[in-house]
């Protein structure tokens, strides 16, 4: 378990603290769902079950030995074996590395961190929308996505922070996420987050006396 009770209720003071400071609305979302990657299996698996004649032509390998009468079979007969030969044996690599690529942690070595991240941010682009963070009554909704497996996580802004706020100004709070998470404090990490998030919000959205907390302040985990 990654976080314990104490952990969520500091995570939860911590973003109360934080929206007593803007009027914007904070939401920590924390994944430690394992994502597969299929079509990196997909890919790898067609791609050895491809190449395998070439590897067989190559060593010298041939399916003679596997037919008792292939030396006295006609030519034809014997294409006809050396081909049902071939696509059985790319059929079986084809699954074999399919199932290895996919249900073990192959499929996450073998993506590219560029398209593990993409991954991640359509994650947390799709929790966004799902909260309601894109419905705050002055579109001053933040998400704070951690994907905890990959070691990643994402800000996300609604259009009036977008507006006046630069992307690259959430970089210290990412940073803290992932450097609490890869010490083996996560919650500490959330904590620090939650306020370098509340610092800038803070600078351009200032809390209001009629403020009203839109979304819940307790983490959320998937």
């Amino acid at each position: 378990m990654l976080f314990t009770d104490p952990d969520r209720a500091r995570i939860a003071e911590a973003i109360a603290t934080a929206e007593s400071r803007t009027a914007g609305e904070i939401v920590v979302i924390v994944t430690s769902e394992r994502q597969r990657y299929p079509a990196t299996a997909l890919s790898v698996a067609a791609l050895l079950a491809l190449a395998l004649p070439l590897v067989m032509l190559l060593a010298g390998w041939s399916p003679a030995g596997l037919f008792a009468d292939w030396g006295d079979a006609a030519a034809v007969d014997n294409v006809r074996h050396a081909l049902e030969t071939v696509v059985l044996l790319q059929a079986l690599v084809f699954v074999a590395v399919l199932a290895a690529v996919y249900f073990t942690g192959l499929g996450h070595t073998l993506t590219p961190r560029g398209l593990r991240r993409d991954r991640v941010h359509r994650a947390a682009m799709t929790q966004f929308k799902a909260r309601g963070l894109e419905q705050t009554s002055g579109r001053t909704g933040v998400l704070i996505y951690i994907d905890e497996p990959e070691h990643l996580a994402e800000v996300i802004a609604d259009t009036a922070i977008y507006a006046k706020v630069a992307p690259d100004h959430w970089v210290a709070t990412i940073t803290a996420l992932i450097d609490g998470m890869k010490a083996g404090r996560p919650a500490d990490g959330v904590v620090a987050a939650v306020g370098l998030a509340a610092d800038v919000l803070a600078a351009h959205f200032p809390y209001q006396a009629n403020d009203v907390n839109e979304l819940a302040d307790h983490l959320i985990e998937l």
